[in-house]
């Protein structure tokens, strides 16, 4: 302990401003809520048993479902282990706060007892407009994970997704280019006086760079394009080795596309719904069997030819090319996922925990304040509005009124 001098230590004089009022806030109990996901696609779970356990520590009180986290191989025992307090689905949806991994659906939010904390994914393309006049209804404030982002703009979810998305849309590429009843019959690394297949890679970010990762590991050839010259030399950088590169020109892509066995949709910016990047006639010249997985279609496709599937019928063939469009794609390794996720929300419920109020979580709190699409009722995100022709405010200011 330091000596004191008027209210303070010496010590507590020493410490930083912000961390003196971090210092003076007082923890409250959180009630929170994570339901079985009604999904029968979605295999993860947004808090591991660890997790779980901590927060218990700290005085909250974790509600959850009976077998919610079974698909991601924890059992109920290892929750209530851990602290947690197994209930019906409807007592769950009585919780301050609610986890999810996927978006909610018509029959959770009509569960919904109001005036809750809602975090889930978004999934942009999977929205109705009816599902979110009837959030604005319950009052909510729901928090999209891939829209939460920190004072630096880091989003913790997005990166840990993103790399384990890009190292499956490789793996999932090579089984079914190998396979002879769906794809070419190929390796997708080939083998001593065979040539390796090609692989084009549309983005330069986390999910291009651990699908450029996985590919080179399966020895195949692989091509990157980004609209960011920045992004390409700071990927060539990371990998340490020859790689070819190239700006987002469109003959530069109609040509690799005519030689091209996989290609793989990774782009980061996806806020744009008009990303078409790679037009269904491109697509038409790629050589027959040749692979699309596209890792943007929940939110903004660089494919033309794209549509949403799910993980019980992941892929369809269109101008005789195989498209793979699961927009839960790390559901395919839902153990892995989870802990990812889990590490990603832990510190955000912790700073939920210091602030009283819902204007104050969403004000002192940046990725609550970020990811916020619904706030106390009101529509807070401009591409909903413009998608769904629904009036919204600026979250900012709403913040600053309440």
């Amino acid at each position: 302990m330091g000596q004191t001098k008027g209210n303070y230590s010496f010590d507590e004089k020493l410490l930083p401003q912000a961390e003196m009022l971090e210092e003076k806030k007082s923890k409250r109990s959180l009630s929170i809520g994570i339901p079985k996901e009604t999904n029968k696609f979605e295999n993860r779970i947004i808090l591991t048993p660890q997790a779980v356990e901590q927060l218990c520590e700290n005085g909250h009180q974790i509600i959850i479902e009976s077998g919610a986290g079974i698909k991601s191989r924890w059992k109920d025992a290892d929750y209530t282990k851990a602290g947690a307090i197994i209930k019906s689905r409807q007592e769950i949806y009585k919780s301050e706060i609610i986890l999810k991994v996927s978006p909610f659906n018509d029959e959770e939010i009509k569960l919904l007892s109001g005036n809750q904390l809602l975090i889930s994914a978004l999934h942009f393309n999977t929205q109705t407009r009816q599902k979110i006049t009837n959030l604005k209804k319950k009052k909510v404030t729901a928090t999209a994970i891939e829209l939460m982002k920190d004072a630096n703009g880091f989003n913790p979810f997005i990166q840990t997704m993103n790399e384990i998305s890009g190292i499956l849309a490789i793996n999932t590429a090579s089984e079914l280019i190998s396979n002879p009843e769906i794809g070419k019959g190929i390796l997708l690394g080939g083998i001593t006086g065979i040539p390796a297949a090609k692989v084009i890679i549309i983005g330069a970010g986390t999910a291009g760079e651990y699908a450029a990762r996985t590919a080179i590991g399966f020895g195949a050839q692989v091509k990157v394009f980004d609209s960011s010259i920045s992004k390409l030399q700071t990927l060539k950088n990371k990998l340490g080795i020859q790689l070819f590169t190239s700006v987002l020109q469109k003959q530069v892509i109609i040509k690799a596309l005519k030689t091209a066995d996989v290609v793989i949709g990774a782009l980061e910016d996806t806020t744009d719904e008009n990303n078409i990047i790679i037009s269904e006639k491109m697509i038409s010249t790629m050589k027959k069997g040749s692979v699309i997985i596209d890792l943007n279609i929940d939110s903004a496709s660089c494919f033309a030819s794209s549509r949403i599937t799910n993980l019980g019928n992941p892929f369809f063939e269109k101008h005789n090319i195989i498209h793979y469009c699961v927009p839960n794609i790390a559901s395919k390794s839902p153990r892995t996922s989870s802990v990812a996720l889990s590490n990603s929300i832990f510190p955000i419920l912790k700073k939920i925990s210091y602030e009283k109020t819902t204007p104050n979580i969403i004000r002192n709190i940046a990725e609550m304040r970020n990811g916020t699409f619904i706030y106390e009722g009101i529509l807070t995100n401009e591409r909903l509005a413009k998608k769904f022709n629904i009036e919204y405010r600026d979250i900012d200011l709403l913040s600053a009124i309440f």
